[in-house]
């Protein structure tokens, strides 16, 4: 019998495998690792907000402490976003007529809250707790990054479980003493990890726990 196929059909056959099998490789490889792009993690974007505030001036500028807007974040899972009154402490006698701080003071004579846009939004089925990070050491530049040097409020980290879990395997080589929790100024020193395993010892850190799953997925 005559043969059929040309023998070049074999190799195109089996290029076409392997093209196949590439193809579906890279596809598998871009959806594990799409979450790491910045342009998906929303990592370096400003978000649209009703007022510009800047973290940059009221922080660094003004030397205002985290906890004077995020009233709660030593006690609850929230850290508390703050509530018109507050910015009115401040801004009923200073810039009292900036077309800026409209959305403020308009806020405050109708009694509305400000809708501000979450920067940092874990999905529903991540449990965080501010008041827990906090009571063991964890800074709040950890994750939120240098918010002192931020015109604009931006995500300086993915926060998605890799970037979780960096931490919650090796705690040490972040932890720092509580009363620097919210110093922006805090960096880690040469001794890092050496002192952070005491502080781990410290603070009763139970890092063998740390993975567990319902630690975060409850």
């Amino acid at each position: 019998m005559a043969q059929v196929f040309h023998r070049s059909i074999n190799w195109v056959a089996k290029f076409s495998i392997i093209a196949i099998l590439g193809l579906v490789g890279g596809l598998f490889s871009v959806l594990l690792n799409i979450n790491r792009l910045d342009y998906v993690s929303g990592v370096g974007v400003a978000r649209d907000q009703p007022v510009p505030f800047s973290h940059k001036h009221h922080v660094t500028g003004m030397g205002l402490d985290c906890r004077y807007c995020h009233t709660s974040v030593e006690t609850s899972a929230f850290a508390g976003i703050p509530p018109v009154e507050t910015c009115m402490t401040c801004h009923s006698l200073i810039w009292t007529e900036a077309p800026l701080l409209e959305p403020v003071r308009a806020a405050f004579r109708d009694d509305v809250p400000l809708q501000w846009t979450r920067v940092h939004d874990l999905p529903d089925f991540v449990y965080f707790k501010h008041n827990i990070h906090v009571s063991k050491g964890i800074g709040c530049t950890t994750c939120h990054g240098a918010v002192d040097q931020m015109p604009l409020m931006k995500k300086a980290e993915t926060l998605n479980m890799e970037w979780c879990l960096s931490c919650h395997r090796n705690p040490a080589q972040f932890i720092r003493p509580r009363d620097r929790v919210f110093d922006v100024n805090w960096t880690p020193p040469a001794d890092q990890e050496l002192r952070g395993q005491q502080l781990v010892k410290d603070y009763n850190v139970r890092v063998s726990q740390l993975t567990d799953c319902s630690v975060c997925h409850l």
